[in-house]
């Protein structure tokens, strides 16, 4: 994505489709010449103005509100123009058709994907790490998601990151220093405890870590495959997990024919369910379009929840499906249709079995569903006693492993008899690098046109 960071832009800030309000922004240089042309009163900065909004005839297009913000005390850094009147897509395209007309000279344009932000990025009014918060908060589907969002965007993840940069800064500026004078160099370890900080770093780095992981998964929750042979009861599963009768349930084998997408929160976190065609062999064209379409979503799985008759253990398909699923991805064997069962064998497999990848349930009467939730959560590695205060993605959690690696490599440096410190301080500042990257500090616009060209158009 390039951006040309100086021109006027416009969007319609507000989700497609009718709604009470609607909101067109406009931001970029001056816009007192276009306020001119769209207003025959001057706009006050900062207050509302109730007004008409007119066409180039004088006719009034709608009646809204006018804000006007002026730079840099805007969202984005520059003069931000909003315009807020009712939310039929006819009136908003007929309000951002005129003011391209009225703006045309000023080089007016639409704005591309995340624009807006993208420029509150440039302007310094956020950071990366916060302006990636805002697609967050916007995406957040769990009260925890959008929390953790919000405390992003507010910069407590930024402020982490900076604090721990500031602390390798520290030590970097001693060691450069100390290079200056070979002569202290011997004592520089000891005098400065240089190796007690860097473990405090490398510990606080840790916990970061372990934060961004708990973070991440609240972002992007798990992508959960049901597969089993025909009528082992996935659509039952999914129903009962979902809480709805969202999938088609008969007895007849085959009824799901194609992959049918849940999203369910367990303790916030989101799970991406997906019930497939029953895997097994047929002449049956559609089915056999459904079966290859499991394979592909079991391939894409965070987890596969293998299910299988409880009444019928070691089937020979089963076996087959087993020996088929992806070694990389974890695989729990869900034995259903336990309350079909006598009672005694039926106790010895409710919940989760001693091995931890087998659990006996039943779909219809909700026994062993908690468990299984819980198991879920585990393989998630989800930590409720732990949760991130700040959502994470998969970026920051590399590059906070970058910067581990560079400090563990500073650490040998430090150890080592010789201690040769200009090496250890240039492992210091590759992860202090890494570090920025996060919030933006070093990073390159390849990456950022990758960043906010995934955000909504007005925004």
């Amino acid at each position: 994505m390039t951006l040309r960071s100086h021109d006027p832009i416009i969007a319609i800030a507000t989700a497609p489709g009718r709604g009470g309000i609607g909101v067109v922004r406009i931001s970029g240089g001056s816009l007192d010449p276009l306020l001119a042309k769209l207003f025959s009163a001057a706009l006050k900065p900062r207050h509302a103005h109730y007004l008409p909004f007119n066409d180039k005839d004088g006719h009034a297009i709608d009646m809204g509100i006018a804000l006007y913000f002026k730079s840099p005390h805007s969202y984005t850094g520059e003069d931000v123009l909003e315009l807020q009147g009712h939310g039929g897509p006819a009136v908003l395209r007929r309000i951002l058709e005129h003011c391209l007309e009225a703006g045309k000279e000023l080089g007016l344009r639409h704005a591309e994907p995340g624009e807006f932000t993208h420029r509150a990025f440039l302007n310094d009014r956020m950071d990366l790490a916060q302006a990636e918060a805002v697609a967050d908060l916007i995406d957040a589907s769990s009260e925890a998601a959008a929390r953790s969002a919000m405390a992003s965007l507010s910069g407590t993840f930024s402020r982490q990151v900076n604090d721990l940069s500031d602390r390798i800064i520290h030590l970097r500026m001693l060691i450069e220093a100390t290079l200056d004078f070979p002569e202290e160099e011997i004592d520089f370890l000891e005098k400065y405890q240089a190796r007690s900080v860097l473990e405090a770093i490398r510990t606080e780095l840790d916990t970061m870590v372990a934060q961004a992981r708990q973070g991440m998964i609240l972002r992007d929750g798990l992508h959960v495959v049901l597969a089993g042979q025909p009528n082992v009861g996935k659509s039952s599963l999914l129903n009962a997990l979902a809480g709805d009768d969202i999938a088609i349930v008969t007895p007849i084998a085959g009824t799901t024919r194609d992959k049918v997408v849940q999203q369910i929160h367990i303790q916030g976190v989101p799970l991406h369910i997906v019930d497939t065609a029953g895997l097994r062999e047929t002449d049956d064209t559609v089915e056999s379009i459904g079966i290859a379409r499991s394979w592909a979503e079991i391939e894409k799985a965070n987890v596969i929840l293998h299910l299988q008759d409880a009444r019928a253990r070691e089937d020979e398909l089963d076996t087959a499906i087993t020996q088929r699923l992806p070694a990389r991805t974890p695989v729990l064997e869900v034995l259903n249709k336990i309350d079909l069962l006598p009672e005694a064998e039926r106790e010895g497999l409710l919940g989760q079995h001693a091995d931890g990848n087998q659990i006996g349930i039943s779909a219809k009467t909700g026994a062993g569903l908690p468990e299984l939730r819980q198991r879920l959560l585990d393989i998630a590695g989800w930590n409720p006693s732990s949760e991130s205060p700040w959502l994470a993605r998969e970026r920051h959690l590399s590059a906070l492993g970058t910067a581990g690696h560079h400090l563990d490599l500073a650490a040998e440096h430090a150890s080592h008899d010789d201690r040769v410190l200009d090496l250890l301080a240039e492992e210091l500042r590759l992860a202090h690098e890494a570090l920025c990257s996060i919030t933006g500090q070093f990073t390159s616009d390849d990456l950022l046109g990758e960043i906010f060209s995934s955000f909504c158009i007005g925004k």
